[in-house]
């Protein structure tokens, strides 16, 4: 594609801050020197000019251009200066800065195609710099490879006096590495250390001359500030040649490069390409390739009726390309291309013919901001508030729970409710909306989501006329407010899911089961809402059972007799009820067990219950199922999705497929900026107050926070395994940690997320403790070193699924203990969440769900819109301008007060939005001091929940405390707070803007 670089006036926010990034084993070197300023870089080789080199084979252009600005200059002439050969698959150029410390930068062929980073161009500093498939670092790739000045006559060195040392980046992902080192006896090299060469796929080399010594003490970092220094211990190297992978050194190594010969095997064609039209357009997909090392992206060519061409790069096996002409034919195929740029043969071609435009185009778009500052209000859709009564559903369960009796459909609340009610959500201050999963579900008790049956349609039982999802999302964003979707990835409803597979079992309709089974109708199509004619009933089944046996039937004895009787006294045949034991879910795309072990590896490849049909998601066909269908809503514009049954999928598969399909589609549809701030949280249901789920890191929260360590068969089943084995046999002490939600004392840090995985978490240690605030708070910053930014977690007291300690009641603590863990939730790390309702402790101790077997009315999960009837208006977040009828009074309730302050308040100090924390040298219970910097913004609060507390080492100077009021003049460094009460805090804040809000039933 060809692109116009971006020209700023100005220079952009440096996003090469060094940071001494600290991630599982890569820690920072106890030589390694504070991070330096965005004007220094540390591999400056002079204050005023810059090296840049540039990897060729990020596009395999025939020519380069730098074509740049320094900082406050003007840019070069399009299309720049040509580059020069710099060693193998580099080219470099050193340009002059004069008295600038840094520059813009972008590259292109010469022909009009550019690398301009995704439309925000490359900040580099001075000194060596590389540029790598968009990521930057400090280092020079071709050192030790030019011939340089005849050095001085020394002495023969002894025999043995040389190291020749390769390190693996394989698994960490690193654009290039330094060595820093120390021959025995002798002195450390200056940091960051000495670049090493590219030698052969993943391996880095450098040579090492050791003079008169034996050995070596070395560390590798990548030039930016992230090291491997063997967990602090260094790494002991001797003469000759060691490699050193995964932590570990193999002395007297064969040269792991040596018998590689140069990779010139190309892919596998890639295989079954389907191409489907929807409107203007084309969802692509198909089977991953193969190679003999790794297939790490693929090229899909379109071409339309006219002749014209469009060659787009795709890292998942999905590819849906959107506005396209009307009713046009399209023809694609794709090509497999591996890390050596070998190129398959194309594929067989697929083509589609789009039809026509829809009506009404998509218009939504995600407001893309730091998802830190908005808290979240989360909500069952099905059951806060109706606003259409015509799209209500009972069910086939509606008279046996009890519901029929009370006048109460499960699907009663919808979007049209929901929009409604919108100003009462940003009337409490809340800008983020969790919304249970939206796709078509299929169950005998569906409502809340969870059994979705048709992932690629939204649930008419939601929608209505001018409230459709779409204008559900659209109506938020024109508020300020976010719309986060609840996802499944793990499983489909039992009766599979439609456009993958659904299953067909036996169903004679005899005298016994003809109440059971509905007879087939030809045309009538399930979608939830619509009525059948015939039967009456929009929950019909007739086209799932079937007499006969169907084509390719697996599923073992069909229609014979069991030998066994219903609770009724029925017969009952085999291959009557769907099952994951009886062969009726073919194993390419449903795993077939049932699970045994909710902390063992079949957590991740059984079913949990028979409601719960179990993807194989390591198999293509599913992922691609799954790619598509939740690309179709991040298209729509939603801001993030959070993961139901996270854990119940592998960490490689997450890690290969699913995350980096999501940012991919979000930077392909909104921009790189979007991407980062779209907000993926997953359900790690750990149940324990372990920091490490019974021991188990593969089902502990903090795992799915991190990238992979190392790699793994590329097949995904296998690969599966090999990392369930691997990171169990590793244990709690060898995992991955990180400083990302700590200050350095009282200064906050650039956080280092090369190791994120795309994946943040819902904080079950907290969840699992809030039964008292004291114990949420000390469990849940005792596993923050394991969590790779703990400030991203995502906070809540109690669910639709349990209150604190795995209890299956809403929270019932009271409603000063309530205060209290809401103080504690608005100002700690992380993004506080509410579930409806909980602000008026709405049905505080009844048990939270308890399936058909009693009516919703006396549950966790009744319906709220009652208590939401009337008018409301809001004028700003926590700020209602008008209210009447129960609704007024719903906002009068001490918490709503409690929850609209805590948000004014939250909302004006950034520190307790994205600030890091520490509780050094701060004496109280729940007590901490919090703070963010960026550019123009330095943010610093002392907050004390409940109890008093002493600060001591603080920066001296004027703080206001943003509940009271009060001020105070630190001189000494030290600050003493008295307890405000329980429920109540006091917040701190230096050089702060005051009072913000007026004083209420708690903050006072």
């Amino acid at each position: 594609m060809t692109r116009t670089p971006l020209r700023p006036p100005g220079r952009a926010v440096a996003v090469l801050a060094v940071t001494a990034g600290l991630l599982g084993l890569l820690t920072a070197h106890p030589d390694a020197p504070a991070p330096a300023p965005r004007t220094a870089p540390v591999a400056a080789t002079a204050e005023n000019t810059a090296t840049v080199f540039y990897w060729t084979k990020t596009r395999n252009w025939a020519r380069y251009n730098l074509h740049w600005a320094p900082d406050g200059g003007s840019w070069t002439t399009v299309p720049g200066v040509a580059m020069e050969a710099a060693c193998t698959d580099w080219v470099k150029k050193t340009v002059p800065l004069g008295t600038a410390t840094g520059l813009q930068a972008t590259f292109n062929d010469g022909s009009g195609t550019w690398d301009n980073n995704g439309g925000r161009n490359y900040a580099l500093g001075t000194g060596s710099l590389t540029v790598k498939d968009g990521v930057i670092a400090h280092s020079d790739p071709c050192a030790g490879t030019e011939p340089g000045p005849t050095p001085t006559p020394t002495p023969t060195p002894t025999p043995g006096a040389k190291a020749t040392v390769y390190y693996s980046t394989a698994a960490l992902g690193w654009s290039t590495a330094n060595i820093h080192y120390q021959p025995a006896g002798g002195a450390w090299t200056a940091v960051p250390g000495v670049g090493m060469q590219a030698a052969c796929t993943g391996w880095w080399k450098r040579e090492v001359d050791l003079g008169t010594a034996a050995s070596l003490k070395a560390a590798f970092n990548n030039g930016n500030g992230t090291w491997d220094n063997n967990g602090g211990a260094d790494y002991t190297i001797g003469t000759g040649v060691s490699t050193v992978r995964n932590n570990a050194v193999t002395a007297n190594a064969a040269d792991p490069c040596a018998a590689e010969p140069p990779d010139t095997q190309a892919p596998t064609v890639p295989a079954r390409v389907t191409a489907a039209a929807d409107g203007v357009s084309v969802l692509l997909t198909w089977n991953p390739a193969t190679d003999n090392k790794a297939v790490t992206k693929y090229q899909v060519t379109r071409v339309d009726g006219s002749g014209g061409t469009v060659v787009t790069d795709v890292g998942s096996t999905v590819f849906s390309d959107t506005g396209l002409a009307e009713r046009t034919a399209y023809t694609y195929t794709v090509r497999a291309v591996d890390a050596a740029g070998n190129v398959s043969a194309a594929s067989a071609p697929a083509t589609a013919t789009t039809g026509d435009k829809p009506a009404t185009p998509a218009t939504g778009r995600p407001l893309g901001t730091d998802p830190r500052k908005d808290p979240v209000y989360f909500v069952l859709t099905a059951r806060f508030n109706d606003g259409d009564p015509s799209n209500n559903r009972g069910g086939s369960q509606h008279v046996k729970s009890g519901n029929a009796a009370n006048d109460d459909p499960m699907f009663r609340g919808d979007f049209k409710g929901l929009i409604q009610k919108l100003d009462y959500v940003k009337g409490l201050g809340f800008s983020a909306i969790w919304v249970t999963p939206v796709v078509l579900n299929r169950s005998d008790y569906d409502y809340h989501g969870y059994h979705g049956y048709d992932f690629y349609k939204v649930d008419p039982r939601l929608e209505s006329a001018g409230a459709s999802y779409q204008d559900l999302i659209d109506a938020a964003h024109a508020k300020g407010m976010k719309i986060y979707q609840d996802v499944v990835y793990n499983h489909s409803s039992r009766w599979g899911a439609k456009g993958l597979f659904t299953p067909t079992v036996f169903g004679v309709r005899d005298s016994q089961w003809s109440w059971y089974y509905d007879e087939t109708q030809p045309g009538f199509v399930y979608d939830g809402l619509t009525v059948d004619p015939k039967t009456g009933k929009s929950y019909y089944n007739g086209d799932l059972w079937s007499t006969a046996e169907p084509a390719g039937n697996t599923c073992l004895n069909w229609g014979k007799p069991t030998g066994g009787k219903s609770a009724e006294g029925y017969t009952l045949y085999n291959c009557q009820w769907p099952s994951p034991t009886s062969g009726m879910f073919p194993k390419a795309l449903y795993h077939n067990c049932w699970l045994g072990n909710w902390e063992g590896e079949d957590s991740r490849s059984c079913w949990l219950h028979d409601d719960l049909a179990d993807f194989n998601t390591e198999s293509a066909p599913v992922q691609n199922y799954l790619i598509g269908a939740y690309d179709k809503y991040i298209d729509m514009g939603v801001d993030g999705f959070r993961v139901d049954t996270a854990v119940h999928v592998p960490r490689t598969t997450w890690n290969r497929r699913f995350l980096p399909a999501i940012q991919e589609r979000v930077t392909q549809r909104f921009g790189a900026e979007a991407a980062k701030n779209f907000l993926v949280f997953g359900e790690v249901g750990a149940f324990v107050n372990d920091k490490w789920n019974r021991g188990s890191v593969n089902h502990s929260a903090q795992f799915f926070t991190w990238k992979e360590r190392k790699e793994y068969d590329a097949d995904d089943a296998k690969a599966a395994l090999e990392m369930y084995d691997y990171e169990n046999q590793a244990g709690t002490a060898a995992q991955p940690t990180s400083t990302n939600a700590f200050l350095d004392g009282n200064a906050y840090h650039q956080p280092d997320h090369s190791r994120f995985s795309g994946m943040n978490i819902i904080d079950m240690r907290m969840h699992m403790n809030f039964g008292d605030a004291a114990n949420a708070f000390h469990n849940g910053k005792d596993s923050d070193d394991a969590t790779n930014d703990a400030t991203y977690n995502v906070v809540y007291v109690d669910s639709h699924d349990y209150g604190p300690n795995k209890s299956a009641e809403r929270y019932a603590g009271g409603t000063d203990a309530w205060a209290e863990n809401m103080s504690l939730m608005w100002t700690f790390r992380g993004i506080p969440t509410l579930y409806y309702g909980s602000e008026i402790e709405f049905q505080k101790g009844r048990k939270i769900d308890c399936g058909p077997t009693c009516p919703l009315a006396t549950t966790g999960r009744a319906y709220y819109g009652d208590h939401l009837a009337g008018s409301v208006t809001a004028s700003d977040f926590s700020q209602v301008s008008a209210a009447s009828g129960p609704v007024a009074t719903t906002l009068e309730q001490p918490l709503v007060k409690h929850v609209q302050r805590l948000n004014q308040i939250r909302r004006a100090i950034p520190a307790l939005q994205m600030g890091q924390y520490s509780t050094e040298g701060i004496s109280g219970g729940m007590a901490f001091k919090r703070r963010y910097t960026s550019g123009g913004t330095d943010s610093f609060a002392l907050v004390t929940v409940s109890g008093g507390a002493t600060y001591t080492g603080i920066p001296n100077g004027t703080y206001t405390d943003a509940v009271t009021g009060d001020v105070r003049t630190v001189t000494g460094g030290t600050l003493t707070v008295a307890a405000p009460g329980k429920g109540n805090l006091r917040v701190y804040v230096l050089n702060g803007p005051g009072r913000i809000g007026t004083a209420g039933p708690y903050l006072k």
